[in-house]
């Protein structure tokens, strides 16, 4: 891990050891990195959520995380974390697909499912990006401050949903990376079935929650053109026939798709008003964060962070730590 970035003067290196059952956080450790364990494998995304806690808490200006399957090369960190330390972006994002030059070497259904995720979250967000999978991230106070991550599984997609909606600024960067890791197998990507399906169902609550008009809206419109086509056809046959029969059942399925599509509407309307609820709450946890942290002791007063082999663990707690979002390169501290 580099430790001379421009414009951050101190590097603290944090692996998060998720449960595993080799040597990784012993080999860590003695290379003196701050292991923080998890006595069981909890997921990716609980593994980010604890180095980020415990970076909110360490008082650090910028977090970097970084996949440790050795398919990123951690000399590129200064150029990631440029975007951000500059104070052009909030949130940087290595890219293995913007430049066409760089494009890994993988297999043609990884390649075409992270096409597909990167055009579906950029349908939702309004935005244009490349690469929404990719696990080597950089994000300055502002961008930890506002992120409120609930997937355990993993958090890439969610983070660029929960910081796109917040009309934080995001830029991709283009970095070379190996399309597949050398050793070991992915527990995340392993069974392309199973990561879309997960993977999907965290951005389908996402979408659900931050754009519910939208979301029960699309379904209300989805449900209403069929039920009017059919009460169309109902009442055309019966002005024509006289008769209800032997069509009864249009009626029927119009009516009952014309009630769904209203209890649709009126759950958006529901959502909507939530909705309000939410970003109103969490504006207001972003200003607890921040007056907490200008209100807590320095850094150096903290308890050591627990390592392999002490009886502390460390589990993700509530975000209340917080600091202030402005950007000062000189000062900054990346963890």
């Amino acid at each position: 891990m580099p430790r001379d970035i421009a414009g951050v003067s101190r590097v603290e290196v944090i692996v998060v050891n998720d449960g595993s059952t080799d040597d990784t956080a012993a080999e860590a450790a003695a290379a003196g990195a701050t292991v923080l364990k998890h006595p069981a494998t909890r997921g990716v995304g609980a593994a980010f959520h604890t180095a980020l806690t415990y970076v909110i808490e360490r008082r650090g200006d910028l977090l970097v995380s970084i996949d440790a399957d050795g398919q990123f090369n951690p000399a590129d960190i200064p150029a990631l974390a440029d975007p951000v330390v500059s104070g052009r972006a909030d949130f940087s994002t290595a890219s293995r697909f913007k430049d066409p030059s760089l494009l890994p070497t993988m297999p043609a259904v990884k390649l075409w499912g992270n096409r597909m995720m990167s055009r579906l979250v950029s349908r939702l967000t309004g935005g244009r990006y490349f690469d929404v999978s990719c696990g080597m991230r950089c994000y300055n106070r502002r961008a930890m401050l506002n992120l409120n991550l609930m997937g355990a599984f993993t958090y890439t997609q969610e983070v660029f949903l929960n910081l796109a909606f917040k009309r934080l600024r995001i830029e991709e960067v283009p970095i070379r990376v190996r399309g597949q890791r050398e050793f070991g197998e992915s527990r995340v990507a392993s069974n392309i079935f199973k990561y879309a399906v997960n993977t999907s169902r965290i951005i389908f609550r996402a979408y659900r929650d931050y754009k519910p008009m939208r979301f029960f809206g699309g379904i209300c419109v989805a449900l209403l053109a069929p039920a009017v086509l059919l009460e169309l056809f109902f009442f055309i046959h019966y002005f024509a026939t006289g008769r209800f029969s032997p069509h009864k059942w249009a009626g029927f399925g119009g009516g009952g798709l014309l009630v769904l599509s209203l209890i649709a509407l009126h759950m958006g309307l529901i959502g909507d008003m939530l909705n309000r609820h939410r970003v109103y709450l969490e504006e207001l946890l972003y200003r607890q964060r921040e007056s907490a942290w200008r209100e807590s002791p320095i850094a150096a007063t903290l308890p050591p962070a627990p390592v392999e082999g002490e009886a502390a663990e460390m589990r993700p707690r509530p975000l209340t730590d917080a600091m202030e979002p402005s950007m000062e390169p000189a000062r900054a501290r990346a963890g």
